[in-house]
């Protein structure tokens, strides 16, 4: 029987300035992300050890410091950059899809959110 495992990040908050104008860059706003990992198929985790899997605190350390720690103009961008980045870190991650969501958009509309969202393979 084949076996699959993801893993999910669901509603991570940050404050960050990121935004193409230049107000956003000065004040800053909270955002949230949302990350999704497939990872190799057939792990076994018989062994109950951390070293079978992937750490999601981990995996939660590089989308704080990729977020925090570059400005993007681009949602499109922060979610690439920090996709890429955890596929390049974690060889069990075969698919990684993050959702950046911008609760204060520049825009006049009553919404929840605005969001990109990308996902990258192996």
């Amino acid at each position: 029987m084949k076996q699959t495992t993801s893993l999910k990040l669901k509603d991570l908050a940050f404050f960050a300035r990121h935004g193409a104008l230049a107000e956003e860059a000065k004040l800053g706003q909270r955002f949230k992300l949302d990350v999704r990992l497939k990872l190799v198929d057939d792990l076994s985790y018989e062994d109950d050890r951390i070293e079978d899997a992937v750490n999601y605190a981990d995996v939660y350390e590089v989308v704080k410091d990729v977020f925090t720690g570059f400005r993007f103009n681009l949602l499109e961008r922060a979610a690439e950059v920090i996709a890429t980045e955890i596929l390049e870190r974690f060889e069990k991650v075969v698919e990684v899809s993050v959702n950046v969501k911008k609760p204060s958009v520049p825009v006049d509309c009553i919404c929840e959110y605005f969001a990109a969202e990308v996902t990258r393979c192996r």
